[in-house]
């Protein structure tokens, strides 16, 4: 009986460890650099069409490794230009993929877990549960994925540089919290950015979490990628309610572990502080001015995110005159202030729509189902008496 031998996967793998695969094999370490372009700057999986080594490497490699990339099982198209993509992972759970083009830069939100452990309460995704961490290979192949369906693999065009990337701009703002998954999502950063790889400014990959302190502290030993915090609210007794994790990584230990990091870096970068807007929960001038003084201290840009609705929350989009005020309140205190424009949210893919299809191990989601059925029945019972 033969034996199955077990693959490895390159496509997951930082060009360290491709370059130690390499001479695990008695080859030398610079094949690891020509079979990294070939799979992420041209697009390239079979093993035959890799023309620049030789047969008998290619031979080994068709043996022994593969590149597997995730699958793809759904696309929708927005009527703004957006595309999602549904990504079936190897837990069984889906995913998603967001692309965002806009004028000068072209953005790919992408995810970093089957579902969130964290619960969030203005979050689609966390009502899901959570299922598993995806591998690097998931979380790059999303990438790689978006060139490939967007022709960012072509020859570069004449005058256009050194690329012509369908995605200029990663956020690792998809469904899950990317330092929670920290070691695949480290390696996923480095491809993102090795220049044999995508080849992206390290400005233009940022990493967006709730606030796990200890990972945050680690990061600047492994990246030096843009950070964003979700923070959406300015103190903790009402972050606590929002975001869960506020009981365990308060405001102030937040705040310091993220200055820490950017202190780090070798240029003068500063984090983006996304806060999203709810109707009557954190959209109060007070609010507004509470979060200037917070920030007094903390060199940022601030994102205003209009809450954006999903099946199973009760919470509700801010007015426009609402949003207007608490940004000009914040840029009276000398702040820059963004409001993020609603993109993609007739096909779900808007800021805290991600669903995906998660396999639940939490019971999270159907603790959620009997709750909202629960109040659908209440709101029967109600109408009846009435």
């Amino acid at each position: 009986m033969s034996e199955t031998v077990t693959k490895t996967n390159l496509l997951g793998l930082s060009l360290p460890k491709l370059q130690a695969y390499f001479v695990s094999m008695d080859e030398k370490p610079f094949r690891a650099v020509q079979v990294m372009k070939w799979i992420h700057q041209r697009g390239v999986t079979d093993f035959d069409a890799m023309t620049d080594i030789s047969k008998s490497l290619r031979d080994k490699l068709k043996t022994n490794a593969e590149i597997r990339l995730p699958n793809v099982v759904q696309e929708y198209l927005s009527s703004d230009g957006c595309y999602k993509w549904i990504v079936q992972v190897a837990s069984g759970s889906r995913v998603e993929t967001v692309y965002i083009p806009e004028a000068g830069r072209a953005t790919l939100c992408i995810s970093s877990q089957a579902g969130c452990t964290l619960d969030c309460s203005f979050c689609a995704t966390g009502k899901q549960g959570f299922n598993s961490n995806l591998t690097t290979a998931e979380i790059i192949g999303q990438l790689w994925w978006a060139n490939h369906r967007l022709n960012g693999f072509a020859e570069p065009r004449a005058g256009a540089g050194k690329s012509n990337r369908a995605v200029s701009n990663i956020v690792m703002m998809g469904m899950g919290e990317p330092l929670l998954n920290f070691d695949n999502v480290m390696d996923a950063l480095h491809l993102m950015m090795e220049d044999n790889a995508y080849g992206l400014s390290k400005r233009r990959v940022t990493v967006s979490t709730a606030g796990v302190v200890p990972a945050i502290d680690r990061m600047k030993d492994y990246t030096d990628a843009s950070l964003a915090i979700s923070l959406h609210a300015p103190n903790d007794e009402l972050r606590n309610q929002i975001v869960p994790v506020n009981k365990k990584y308060p405001i102030r230990e937040l705040l310091r572990s993220v200055k820490d990091y950017m202190a780090s870096l070798p240029d003068k970068r500063v984090p983006v502080v996304e806060y999203t807007l709810i109707a009557g929960v954190n959209d109060h001038r007070q609010h507004a001015r509470e979060l200037a003084a917070l920030l007094k201290d903390f060199p940022c840009k601030i994102n205003l995110i209009p809450f954006n609705p999903f099946e199973q929350s009760d919470y509700r989009r801010p007015s426009n005159s609402s949003v207007n005020t608490f940004r000009e309140i914040l840029q009276q205190a000398d702040y820059t202030v963004t409001v993020r424009t609603t993109r993609g949210d007739d096909i779900g893919a808007a800021c805290g729509q991600l669903v995906g299809e998660v396999a639940d191990q939490t019971k999270r989601s159907a603790r959620y189902r009997k709750a909202a059925e629960l109040s659908a029945a209440n709101r029967l019972d109600v109408h009846n008496v009435v």
